[in-house]
Protein backbone atom coordinates (compact mmCIF):
# COMPACT_ATOMS: atom_id res chain seq x y z
CA UNK A 1 0.00 0.00 0.00
CA UNK A 2 1.42 3.54 -1.03
CA UNK A 3 2.09 4.31 2.98
CA UNK A 4 1.54 8.29 1.93
CA UNK A 5 -1.18 7.50 1.09
CA UNK A 6 -2.62 5.84 4.57
CA UNK A 7 -5.70 7.51 5.63
CA UNK A 8 -5.29 6.76 9.60
CA UNK A 9 -3.77 8.81 12.13
CA UNK A 10 -2.79 7.79 15.62
CA UNK A 11 -2.22 10.12 18.18
CA UNK A 12 -3.11 12.53 20.84
CA UNK A 13 -5.96 14.97 19.85
CA UNK A 14 -5.83 14.15 15.70
CA UNK A 15 -8.84 14.38 14.35
CA UNK A 16 -9.96 11.23 12.12
CA UNK A 17 -10.93 11.38 8.60
CA UNK A 18 -14.14 9.76 9.72
CA UNK A 19 -15.79 11.09 13.68
CA UNK A 20 -18.33 8.50 13.87
CA UNK A 21 -20.53 8.43 17.13
CA UNK A 22 -20.69 11.60 18.42
CA UNK A 23 -23.47 12.74 16.25
CA UNK A 24 -25.46 13.87 19.02
CA UNK A 25 -22.68 15.72 21.05
CA UNK A 26 -22.26 17.90 18.14
CA UNK A 27 -26.12 18.56 17.74
CA UNK A 28 -26.29 19.13 21.12
CA UNK A 29 -23.95 22.33 21.15
CA UNK A 30 -24.89 22.89 17.70
CA UNK A 31 -28.46 24.17 18.74
CA UNK A 32 -26.44 25.98 21.88
CA UNK A 33 -25.31 27.64 19.29
CA UNK A 34 -28.53 28.63 17.95
CA UNK A 35 -29.86 29.17 21.24
CA UNK A 36 -27.14 31.81 22.40
CA UNK A 37 -27.83 33.99 18.67
CA UNK A 38 -31.46 34.04 20.19
CA UNK A 39 -30.39 34.96 23.27
CA UNK A 40 -31.57 31.61 24.92
CA UNK A 41 -30.57 30.27 28.10
CA UNK A 42 -28.12 27.66 27.79
CA UNK A 43 -25.65 25.10 29.69
CA UNK A 44 -22.47 24.46 29.49
CA UNK A 45 -21.27 21.08 28.23
CA UNK A 46 -19.08 18.22 30.46
CA UNK A 47 -17.91 14.97 28.56
CA UNK A 48 -15.94 12.57 30.36
CA UNK A 49 -15.04 9.38 29.65
CA UNK A 50 -11.45 7.02 29.62
CA UNK A 51 -8.17 8.47 27.81
CA UNK A 52 -8.54 7.02 24.25
CA UNK A 53 -12.56 7.58 23.41
CA UNK A 54 -11.80 10.87 21.27
CA UNK A 55 -13.11 13.81 24.49
CA UNK A 56 -9.99 15.89 22.70
CA UNK A 57 -10.98 15.59 19.44
CA UNK A 58 -14.33 16.45 19.74
CA UNK A 59 -13.56 19.28 21.81
CA UNK A 60 -11.70 20.34 19.15
CA UNK A 61 -14.63 19.95 17.02
CA UNK A 62 -16.81 21.55 19.41
CA UNK A 63 -14.42 24.97 19.15
CA UNK A 64 -14.08 24.83 15.80
CA UNK A 65 -18.17 24.98 15.12
CA UNK A 66 -18.19 27.58 18.00
CA UNK A 67 -15.26 29.83 15.63
CA UNK A 68 -16.97 29.59 12.44
CA UNK A 69 -20.03 30.99 13.80
CA UNK A 70 -18.08 33.74 15.62
CA UNK A 71 -17.97 32.75 19.06
CA UNK A 72 -15.24 34.50 21.16
CA UNK A 73 -12.69 31.12 22.37
CA UNK A 74 -10.09 30.51 24.32
CA UNK A 75 -8.70 26.54 24.86
CA UNK A 76 -6.98 25.35 28.20
CA UNK A 77 -5.97 22.24 29.28
CA UNK A 78 -5.10 21.53 32.93
CA UNK A 79 -2.31 20.00 34.09
CA UNK A 80 -1.50 18.52 37.62
CA UNK A 81 2.40 19.55 37.92
CA UNK A 82 3.73 21.84 40.14
CA UNK A 83 4.06 24.81 37.37
CA UNK A 84 0.71 23.87 36.51
CA UNK A 85 -1.62 26.71 38.36
CA UNK A 86 0.87 29.73 36.57
CA UNK A 87 1.22 27.56 33.22
CA UNK A 88 -2.94 27.73 32.83
CA UNK A 89 -2.88 31.25 33.92
CA UNK A 90 -0.46 32.35 31.43
CA UNK A 91 -1.97 30.44 28.63
CA UNK A 92 -5.27 31.94 29.44
CA UNK A 93 -3.81 35.40 29.53
CA UNK A 94 -1.99 34.74 25.79
CA UNK A 95 -4.81 33.18 24.39
CA UNK A 96 -7.90 35.59 25.31
CA UNK A 97 -5.50 38.16 23.99
CA UNK A 98 -5.17 36.54 20.47
CA UNK A 99 -8.93 35.59 20.59
CA UNK A 100 -9.97 39.45 21.06
CA UNK A 101 -7.25 40.52 18.35
CA UNK A 102 -8.71 37.92 16.44
CA UNK A 103 -12.67 38.35 17.32
CA UNK A 104 -11.93 42.63 16.82
CA UNK A 105 -10.66 41.66 13.83
CA UNK A 106 -14.13 39.95 12.00
CA UNK A 107 -16.37 42.13 14.04
CA UNK A 108 -14.80 46.07 14.29
CA UNK A 109 -16.08 48.44 16.17
CA UNK A 110 -15.74 50.59 18.85
CA UNK A 111 -18.14 48.37 20.71
CA UNK A 112 -16.11 45.62 21.29
CA UNK A 113 -12.79 47.31 21.14
CA UNK A 114 -13.88 48.82 24.25
CA UNK A 115 -14.01 45.81 26.09
CA UNK A 116 -10.44 45.23 25.35
CA UNK A 117 -9.03 47.51 28.35
CA UNK A 118 -10.67 44.59 30.63
CA UNK A 119 -8.94 41.85 28.92
CA UNK A 120 -5.58 43.42 29.14
CA UNK A 121 -5.99 43.95 32.71
CA UNK A 122 -7.52 40.26 33.14
CA UNK A 123 -4.44 39.17 31.63
CA UNK A 124 -2.09 41.32 33.29
CA UNK A 125 -3.84 40.05 36.55
CA UNK A 126 -3.78 36.18 35.95
CA UNK A 127 -0.49 35.86 33.76
CA UNK A 128 3.40 36.71 33.32
CA UNK A 129 3.77 36.07 29.44
CA UNK A 130 3.75 39.81 29.37
CA UNK A 131 0.73 39.61 26.19
CA UNK A 132 -0.57 42.79 25.11
CA UNK A 133 -3.49 43.91 23.24
CA UNK A 134 -1.96 47.58 22.65
CA UNK A 135 -4.25 49.04 24.58
CA UNK A 136 -4.38 51.06 28.20
CA UNK A 137 -5.09 49.42 31.21
CA UNK A 138 -8.39 49.48 32.71
CA UNK A 139 -8.28 51.61 36.04
CA UNK A 140 -10.72 49.74 38.35
CA UNK A 141 -11.21 46.16 36.40
CA UNK A 142 -10.68 42.51 36.32
CA UNK A 143 -6.92 43.60 37.86
CA UNK A 144 -7.78 42.47 41.67
CA UNK A 145 -5.07 39.58 41.42
CA UNK A 146 -7.90 36.93 42.79
CA UNK A 147 -9.21 35.06 39.39
CA UNK A 148 -12.87 34.69 40.86
CA UNK A 149 -13.47 38.39 40.97
CA UNK A 150 -11.19 38.89 37.78
CA UNK A 151 -12.87 36.46 35.56
CA UNK A 152 -16.21 37.69 36.73
CA UNK A 153 -16.14 41.43 35.99
CA UNK A 154 -13.92 39.99 32.37
CA UNK A 155 -16.84 37.99 31.61
CA UNK A 156 -19.60 40.60 32.31
CA UNK A 157 -17.78 43.73 30.53
CA UNK A 158 -17.23 41.14 27.35
CA UNK A 159 -21.37 40.37 27.35
CA UNK A 160 -23.14 43.54 26.17
CA UNK A 161 -20.72 43.57 23.13
CA UNK A 162 -21.17 39.99 22.38
CA UNK A 163 -24.64 39.82 22.92
CA UNK A 164 -24.95 42.72 19.99
CA UNK A 165 -23.72 40.82 17.97
CA UNK A 166 -25.46 37.62 19.15
CA UNK A 167 -22.07 35.53 20.54
CA UNK A 168 -20.71 34.27 22.62
CA UNK A 169 -17.81 33.71 25.08
CA UNK A 170 -17.04 29.94 24.98
CA UNK A 171 -14.35 28.50 27.32
CA UNK A 172 -12.85 25.11 25.91
CA UNK A 173 -11.16 23.27 28.54
CA UNK A 174 -9.36 20.10 28.06
CA UNK A 175 -8.38 17.67 31.72
CA UNK A 176 -10.45 19.71 33.25
CA UNK A 177 -9.87 17.65 36.54
CA UNK A 178 -6.37 18.94 36.53
CA UNK A 179 -7.51 22.34 37.25
CA UNK A 180 -6.20 23.61 40.29
CA UNK A 181 -8.79 24.39 43.00
CA UNK A 182 -8.72 28.36 42.41
CA UNK A 183 -9.21 28.28 38.91
CA UNK A 184 -11.46 25.15 38.99
CA UNK A 185 -13.82 27.50 41.92
CA UNK A 186 -14.00 30.55 39.45
CA UNK A 187 -15.21 28.90 36.68
CA UNK A 188 -17.57 27.00 37.86
CA UNK A 189 -19.07 30.15 39.82
CA UNK A 190 -19.05 32.44 36.67
CA UNK A 191 -20.76 30.08 34.77
CA UNK A 192 -23.14 30.21 37.55
CA UNK A 193 -23.52 33.98 37.48
CA UNK A 194 -23.75 33.63 34.13
CA UNK A 195 -26.83 31.86 33.51
CA UNK A 196 -28.35 33.73 36.30
CA UNK A 197 -27.83 37.40 34.35
CA UNK A 198 -28.25 35.92 31.17
CA UNK A 199 -24.09 36.43 30.47
CA UNK A 200 -23.50 34.68 27.58
CA UNK A 201 -20.64 32.81 28.30
CA UNK A 202 -20.00 28.61 28.16
CA UNK A 203 -17.59 26.22 29.63
CA UNK A 204 -17.30 23.47 27.36
CA UNK A 205 -15.14 21.17 29.29
CA UNK A 206 -13.53 16.96 28.81
CA UNK A 207 -11.95 15.34 31.25
CA UNK A 208 -11.99 11.94 33.73
CA UNK A 209 -15.03 10.28 34.45
CA UNK A 210 -14.41 11.33 37.77
CA UNK A 211 -14.49 14.91 36.91
CA UNK A 212 -18.88 15.12 37.64
CA UNK A 213 -18.15 14.22 41.14
CA UNK A 214 -14.83 16.88 41.30
CA UNK A 215 -17.01 19.65 39.77
CA UNK A 216 -19.76 19.06 42.21
CA UNK A 217 -17.32 18.87 45.38
CA UNK A 218 -16.17 22.36 43.90
CA UNK A 219 -19.77 23.75 44.25
CA UNK A 220 -22.44 22.03 45.23
CA UNK A 221 -24.24 23.81 42.17
CA UNK A 222 -22.22 22.19 39.44
CA UNK A 223 -24.63 19.45 38.72
CA UNK A 224 -27.02 21.83 37.01
CA UNK A 225 -25.06 24.01 35.15
CA UNK A 226 -23.74 21.77 32.54
CA UNK A 227 -25.01 19.63 30.04
CA UNK A 228 -23.46 15.92 31.04
CA UNK A 229 -22.44 13.72 28.10
CA UNK A 230 -20.50 10.32 28.62
CA UNK A 231 -17.89 9.90 25.95
CA UNK A 232 -17.88 5.92 25.69
CA UNK A 233 -16.20 3.49 22.64
CA UNK A 234 -17.79 3.40 19.92
CA UNK A 235 -20.68 0.93 19.17
CA UNK A 236 -19.77 -2.36 16.84
CA UNK A 237 -21.75 -0.56 13.99
CA UNK A 238 -19.92 2.90 14.59
CA UNK A 239 -16.91 0.99 14.55
CA UNK A 240 -16.80 -0.52 11.81
CA UNK A 241 -17.54 2.61 9.67
CA UNK A 242 -14.50 4.30 11.61
CA UNK A 243 -12.45 1.73 10.63
CA UNK A 244 -13.94 0.92 6.99
CA UNK A 245 -14.45 4.26 5.62
CA UNK A 246 -11.48 5.89 5.74
CA UNK A 247 -10.03 3.45 3.77
CA UNK A 248 -12.86 3.50 1.08
CA UNK A 249 -12.48 7.43 0.57
CA UNK A 250 -8.82 6.19 -0.75
CA UNK A 251 -9.95 3.32 -2.60
CA UNK A 252 -9.20 0.87 -0.33
CA UNK A 253 -11.76 -2.03 1.50
CA UNK A 254 -11.46 -4.87 4.10
CA UNK A 255 -13.14 -8.20 3.81
CA UNK A 256 -15.93 -8.49 6.54
CA UNK A 257 -13.39 -10.95 8.24
CA UNK A 258 -10.57 -8.73 8.41
CA UNK A 259 -12.78 -5.68 9.13
CA UNK A 260 -14.57 -7.69 12.35
CA UNK A 261 -11.32 -8.41 13.86
CA UNK A 262 -10.03 -5.18 13.93
CA UNK A 263 -13.38 -3.42 15.41
CA UNK A 264 -12.89 -6.56 18.07
CA UNK A 265 -9.50 -6.45 19.11
CA UNK A 266 -10.21 -2.05 19.09
CA UNK A 267 -13.29 -2.31 21.70
CA UNK A 268 -14.30 0.63 20.00
CA UNK A 269 -11.88 2.97 21.49
CA UNK A 270 -11.35 5.39 18.16
CA UNK A 271 -7.36 5.69 19.70
CA UNK A 272 -7.06 1.74 19.14
CA UNK A 273 -8.95 2.24 16.08
CA UNK A 274 -6.45 4.66 14.40
CA UNK A 275 -3.22 2.13 15.74
CA UNK A 276 -5.18 -0.93 14.54
CA UNK A 277 -5.89 1.06 10.68
CA UNK A 278 -2.59 2.35 10.63
CA UNK A 279 -1.11 -0.93 11.03
CA UNK A 280 -3.02 -2.88 8.56
CA UNK A 281 -2.10 -0.01 5.37
CA UNK A 282 1.54 -0.32 6.72
CA UNK A 283 1.58 -4.52 6.65
CA UNK A 284 -1.10 -5.58 3.95
CA UNK A 285 0.33 -5.87 0.44
CA UNK A 286 -2.63 -4.99 -1.10
CA UNK A 287 -6.20 -4.73 -0.89
CA UNK A 288 -8.87 -5.77 0.02
CA UNK A 289 -7.82 -6.05 3.52
CA UNK A 290 -7.82 -9.76 4.91
CA UNK A 291 -7.69 -11.28 8.21
CA UNK A 292 -4.25 -12.37 8.06
CA UNK A 293 -3.79 -9.09 7.50
CA UNK A 294 -5.77 -7.72 10.31
CA UNK A 295 -4.33 -10.36 13.05
CA UNK A 296 -0.84 -9.18 11.42
CA UNK A 297 -1.72 -5.33 12.12
CA UNK A 298 -3.17 -6.56 15.13
CA UNK A 299 0.23 -8.01 16.67
CA UNK A 300 2.18 -4.53 15.53
CA UNK A 301 -0.73 -2.36 16.68
CA UNK A 302 -0.65 -4.15 20.56
CA UNK A 303 2.93 -3.95 20.15
CA UNK A 304 3.26 0.16 19.15
CA UNK A 305 0.32 0.37 21.91
CA UNK A 306 2.80 -1.33 24.55
CA UNK A 307 6.14 0.77 23.48
CA UNK A 308 4.36 3.87 23.78
CA UNK A 309 0.62 4.58 24.66
CA UNK A 310 0.64 2.30 27.69
CA UNK A 311 4.33 2.94 29.15
CA UNK A 312 4.05 6.56 29.18
CA UNK A 313 1.28 5.85 31.89
CA UNK A 314 3.58 3.15 33.50
CA UNK A 315 6.55 5.09 33.79
CA UNK A 316 5.16 7.86 35.79
CA UNK A 317 4.23 5.46 38.62
CA UNK A 318 6.37 4.36 41.52
CA UNK A 319 6.90 0.79 42.87
CA UNK A 320 4.30 1.06 45.39
CA UNK A 321 1.75 2.10 42.75
CA UNK A 322 3.05 -0.29 40.10
CA UNK A 323 2.08 -2.67 43.09
CA UNK A 324 -1.39 -1.18 43.27
CA UNK A 325 -2.25 -1.37 39.89
CA UNK A 326 -1.09 -5.07 39.34
CA UNK A 327 -3.14 -6.48 41.65
CA UNK A 328 -5.87 -4.41 40.17
CA UNK A 329 -4.43 -5.98 36.69
CA UNK A 330 -6.11 -8.98 38.21
CA UNK A 331 -9.93 -7.86 37.64
CA UNK A 332 -8.95 -7.08 34.01
CA UNK A 333 -11.00 -3.77 33.04
CA UNK A 334 -12.41 -3.71 36.53
CA UNK A 335 -13.98 -2.12 38.37
CA UNK A 336 -11.68 -3.43 42.00
CA UNK A 337 -12.48 -3.33 45.20
CA UNK A 338 -10.24 -1.63 47.46
CA UNK A 339 -11.05 -4.38 50.14
CA UNK A 340 -10.24 -6.84 47.91
CA UNK A 341 -6.91 -5.39 46.94
CA UNK A 342 -5.87 -4.44 50.16
CA UNK A 343 -6.37 -8.42 50.89
CA UNK A 344 -4.23 -9.80 47.63
CA UNK A 345 -1.42 -7.05 49.09
CA UNK A 346 -1.37 -8.63 52.32
CA UNK A 347 -2.11 -5.17 54.20
CA UNK A 348 -5.43 -2.72 55.11
CA UNK A 349 -7.00 -0.80 52.61
CA UNK A 350 -6.28 1.90 54.88
CA UNK A 351 -3.00 1.47 54.28
CA UNK A 352 -3.15 2.32 50.76
CA UNK A 353 -5.12 5.12 50.77
CA UNK A 354 -2.30 7.61 49.72
CA UNK A 355 -1.23 5.42 47.25
CA UNK A 356 -4.54 5.19 45.82
CA UNK A 357 -4.97 8.78 45.91
CA UNK A 358 -1.39 9.50 44.41
CA UNK A 359 -2.78 7.38 41.49
CA UNK A 360 -5.80 8.81 41.08
CA UNK A 361 -4.61 12.45 41.06
CA UNK A 362 -1.84 11.06 38.28
CA UNK A 363 -4.72 10.67 36.08
CA UNK A 364 -4.17 6.17 36.14
CA UNK A 365 -7.07 5.30 37.80
CA UNK A 366 -10.52 6.68 39.07
CA UNK A 367 -12.88 5.78 42.06
CA UNK A 368 -16.35 4.52 39.74
CA UNK A 369 -18.17 4.10 43.26
CA UNK A 370 -17.44 4.42 46.82
CA UNK A 371 -15.46 1.41 47.94
CA UNK A 372 -13.85 0.52 44.31
CA UNK A 373 -11.44 1.58 41.41
CA UNK A 374 -10.50 1.29 37.81
CA UNK A 375 -7.85 2.36 35.08
CA UNK A 376 -8.60 5.44 33.51
CA UNK A 377 -6.78 4.09 30.23
CA UNK A 378 -8.46 1.02 28.77
CA UNK A 379 -6.21 -1.82 27.58
CA UNK A 380 -4.27 -1.00 30.74
CA UNK A 381 -4.48 -4.32 33.10
CA UNK A 382 -3.64 -6.29 29.39
CA UNK A 383 -0.47 -4.37 29.34
CA UNK A 384 0.27 -5.16 33.08
CA UNK A 385 -0.74 -8.61 32.41
CA UNK A 386 2.30 -8.86 29.26
CA UNK A 387 4.97 -6.88 31.31
CA UNK A 388 4.25 -9.75 34.38
CA UNK A 389 4.95 -12.44 31.57
CA UNK A 390 8.14 -10.78 29.82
Amino acid sequence: MDLAANPYSPGSGLRPKVLSGREAEISAFDLMIARAKLHRPNRGMVLTGLRGVGKTVLLNVLRAHADNHGWLTVQLEGRPEARGRQDVRDRFARELVVAARRHLGRHPGRFFADALTTIQSFSVSVGTSGVSASVDLHPVRAQSGRIDIDLEELVEDLSEPLKAQHSAFGLFIDEMQDLDPDMMSAIVTVQHIAGQRDWPFYVICAGLPNLPTILSATRSYAERLFDYRVIGPLDPEQARYAVARPAKDVGAEFDTEALNAIVAASGGYPYFIQEFGNAVWEVAPTTPFTLEDSRVAIEKGWAQLDSGFFPARWGRATPKEREYMSVMAVDGAGPSRTGELAARLGTKASSLGPTRAQLIQKGMIYAPDHGQVAFTVPGMAGFIARQSRE
